[in-house]
Order: C-alpha cells, then sequence, then structure tokens
C-alpha cells in the first residue's frame, strides 16, 4: 500500500553533483512554492545531497530515483529519504524497500508489469517512460481496468502537456526534469529555477481545478 509520504502534484526530477548543489536547488524550489524533490542517483553527490537536504530543510519532502538495487535501497533509507523511485520493477528491490517500511514507486509501462506491482502489494506507479510509451491515452487504458492504481508519468513531460496528464484522476504526480534542467544547474541559474517552479505550481492548480472525470 501506499503511504502518507509519496508525491503529489509535480515533481522536480534532477540530478546533482554535490550536497551544496542540492541545498541550493532546494532553496528555488521551496522559493517558488515546491515541496517535494526526486534526487536521483545519477551521480556520486545523491546520498550527500540526500542526507543534506533532509537535515537542513525538514520542509521538503526528498525522495530517491534510479534505485537499481536492494543496496541503493537502503543507502537512500538511511540517508532520509522519504521514499523511493525506480525505472522498473524489480520484485527483490521492492521487497526489501516494503520490509524496511519504505514507500516505494516502481516504474511500469505495460498491464503485466502493473498486475506484477499490484500482486506485490502496491498501488502507486511511476509510468515510465510516459510519453514514448503512450502517454495519457496509455494511463486511461490502464486506469479502466485496474482502477486502485495511481500514477507518477515521468518521461517526456513537459509544461505543455503535464496539464493533460494532471487532469487524469488516477494521476497522483508528474515526475519532470524541466524546473530544474542540468543546464540551468550548472550555469547556477536558481532563480530561473524558481521561476519554473512557480509557473508549475500554477499549472498544478489549475489543472486539479479541470480534472477529468
Amino acid at each position: 500500500m501506499t503511504g502518507t509520504r509519496t508525491p503529489r502534484g509535480i515533481v522536480p526530477v534532477v540530478a546533482v553533483n554535490s550536497a551544496d548543489e542540492g541545498l541550493r536547488l532546494t532553496d528555488a524550489l521551496l522559493a517558488g512554492g515546491i515541496d517535494v524533490i526526486e534526487v536521483t542517483f545519477r551521480t556520486d553527490a545523491a546520498a550527500d545531497a540526500i542526507s543534506a537536504i533532509t537535515r537542513a530543510r525538514p520542509e521538503m519532502l526528498v525522495g530517491a530515483g534510479t534505485l537499481l538495487s536492494t543496496e541503493a535501497v537502503d543507502i537512500a533509507v538511511d540517508g532520509g529519504a522519504a521514499f523511493g523511485v525506480a525505472p522498473g520493477l524489480r520484485p527483490p528491490v521492492v521487497e526489501h524497500a516494503v520490509s524496511r517500511g519504505w514507500d516505494f514507486v516502481p516504474g511500469v509501462a505495460t498491464a503485466s508489469e502493473l498486475e506484477l506491482g499490484l500482486s506485490l502489494g502496491l498501488d502507486f506507479f511511476k509510468l515510465f517512460p510516459a510519453e514514448p510509451s503512450g502517454g495519457v491515452a496509455l494511463i486511461d487504458a490502464l486506469a479502466a481496468p485496474y482502477p486502485s492504481a495511481s500514477f507518477m508519468p515521468t518521461g517526456g513531460i513537459r509544461p505543455d502537456n503535464v496539464a493533460a496528464y494532471l487532469q487524469r484522476p488516477s494521476v497522483r504526480a508528474c515526475g519532470g526534469t524541466w524546473i530544474a534542467s542540468r543546464s540551468l544547474l550548472d550555469d547556477e541559474r536558481f532563480d530561473e529555477i524558481a521561476r519554473r517552479a512557480a509557473d508549475a505550481v500554477n499549472q498544478q492548480n489549475l489543472s486539479r481545478k479541470e480534472t477529468v472525470r
């Protein structure tokens, strides 16, 4: 089952190169009104950044992404991450995360993968890669026979299509890299990240008012 510390709304998916960069990024997101972040294990700094953010910015809900092994799950849990995310579904990784009492959001792209996740007791899934796999049409198709499942589409989510996803009742969150892209981080354009975060929050609020019934 999904606990109370899983993400909702728009979730910036980021790869950081240092704990300091992670803290500066967190401050920019908070300034823009976003209080959730997924720090991916795609850099060596991920674990340090997660620990630093959870200690110094407790108001930020911090998730760990790209968790491909039980060892990575342990590092993320011990570092204070509130939830974990993976691009795919590996039963041993899911079972290990659950055994540690942790909320885990594995990736699915087919009905068979979704059924496997449901059989493991999960009800919240990362749809990945969302756009290449079928986008909103795929979500609508999966939601009909699996009404208990909810989704966090990630992969190809952009400002011009995120509203269509968030309007689906089965979509609880959307992961995206556009708010805090690597180029913005490299150029230390934290003001622009804050602006994009604020725009995303506005889109999110408007989309929820227009949810497809």
